[in-house]
């Protein structure tokens, strides 16, 4: 018997590494009281969103952060790692799960990630995706709160019926971020690609001793 399209994204990864211990407690802690899939999808879209700190400076060179155990245990990650993560802890719940890849353009980062990118355009920018009630939603848990309020930019909510990606106006009405070309789906993280990608794309960022504070960066921007 052939297997459903969907077992690929139940199963654990390599990156989307949901049998790892701590992935299957921290989804079982963060939905715990939730019934349905949808509610418990909620509620871990919060917890990576809100609990995990976005941060642009990670090494961008080691598989370590693309890695969803590794993310959660940092407790920070890029874009990619934590949908990741929220992939990988949905699955650890049964519900099925994976990863997809879009050219963004951003027009509020800092001036320090602009210098070190030399672009507003952010390639292979992760979303994830989760099948609830027969249909492939998309999750961007990529900004935390407290970020979303120093940057004056509306929150992203997921309400485990509609997708969930980043708003195109900021609080003050100003653009904020543009979808440019989409790369499809991955059942994981497709890390050694990525690496290659980023060295590329911004040699500056991908070196090491590129990290730095984003949070304070955005800050100092009010």
């Amino acid at each position: 018997m052939s297997e459903e399209p969907q077992d690929e994204f139940l199963r654990p990864g390599r990156y989307i590494d949901s049998d790892h211990p701590a992935i299957a407690a921290f989804a079982a802690e963060t939905a715990a009281g939730a019934q349905s899939p949808a509610e418990k999808a909620v509620k871990l879209y919060y917890a990576v969103r809100d609990r995990i700190l976005y941060d642009p400076y990670v090494r961008l060179d080691t598989l370590e952060s693309y890695r969803a155990s590794a993310v959660l245990a940092a407790g920070r990650g890029y874009c990619v790692g934590k949908a990741a993560l929220l992939a990988a802890a949905l699955r650890a719940l049964r519900i099925p799960a994976r990863i997809a890849f879009a050219d963004v353009r951003n027009h509020l980062a800092t001036p320090r990630l602009l210098s070190l990118t030399e672009s507003d355009v952010f390639v292979w920018h992760g979303i994830t995706e989760l099948r609830l009630d027969g249909r492939w939603l998309k999750a961007t848990p990529t900004f935390n709160l407290s970020l979303c309020e120093k940057f004056r930019i509306k929150p992203l909510e997921f309400d485990g019926a509609s997708d969930a990606v980043l708003h195109p106006f900021d609080e003050s009405g100003r653009r904020h971020m543009e979808y440019l070309v989409e790369h499809g789906s991955f059942a994981d993280v497709p890390a050694e690609e990525l690496r290659r990608i980023m060295a590329a794309a911004y040699p500056r960022l991908y070196a090491r001793g590129s990290g730095g504070d984003f949070a304070r960066e955005a800050a100092s921007l009010g």
